[in-house]
């Protein structure tokens, strides 16, 4: 009961939501929760469904998530594919996986990327201009960010654990704001996720400014 008080007065203090939030995880904290990511899934559902109920005039809510899984093999995570694939049940799961890509279901877009690293894209994105023949003088930030794999920037990006965060990303969250919980991923709970959306809203984003 207390919890669950805990949480309504959390929902009440939130009006404004990111757009788009990114979680940096790593193969050990799938393998102590593999449904994980389900829950949060449904998490930003929920809050994004709450915030546009009571607070109409500002509407917005969590449009995309992103899940990073780190891993030297991404072969490591084939045991975690049914629990991740879970999530194409209530939105649209874009899986990147090794070199595949694979959508499931509709509704919000949630992207899980295994093993992907920010300077791989990044290398992937030279090579693929070099490949096009792209002279060097018209290559510009707009440019570069139309070769890249993933093409949108996270409001924020949440470490549990309070592990140091992997270079996924490296260019796009460059203007993110970054949260670490001392929870461990297999602990962390809706109102650690409300907490961090509550002091989102109370920071003044300056994007480098």
């Amino acid at each position: 009961m207390i919890y669950w008080l805990y949480a309504h007065l959390l929902k009440r203090q939130i009006t404004e939501l990111p757009g788009h939030v990114c979680f940096m995880i790593d193969a050990k904290d799938m393998a102590d929760a593999p449904d994980k990511l389900y829950h949060v899934t449904s998490w930003c559902t929920d809050i994004s469904a709450y915030v546009a109920k009571h607070h109409p005039s500002n509407p917005g809510g969590i449009r995309g998530l992103t899940f990073h899984i780190s891993t030297p093999a991404p072969g490591e995570a084939d045991s975690f594919l049914p629990a991740i694939k879970k999530i194409g049940t209530i939105s649209r799961l874009i899986l990147h996986y090794g070199d595949r890509e694979e959508v499931i279901g509709s509704g919000m877009d949630v992207v899980v990327a295994v093993g992907k690293s920010g300077r791989e894209e990044i290398t992937e994105c030279i090579r693929k201009m070099a490949r096009a023949g792209v002279p060097p003088a018209t290559v510009d930030e707009q440019l570069l960010e139309s070769y890249l794999t993933f093409r949108y920037t996270p409001d924020v990006v949440i470490k549990s654990g309070g592990d140091h965060l992997t270079d996924f990303l490296i260019w796009q969250s460059v203007y993110s704001e970054l949260f670490f919980s001392d929870v461990n991923w297999k602990y962390f709970r809706s109102v650690d996720f409300l907490r961090i959306l509550r002091d989102y809203q109370s920071r003044i984003r300056r994007f480098g400014k």
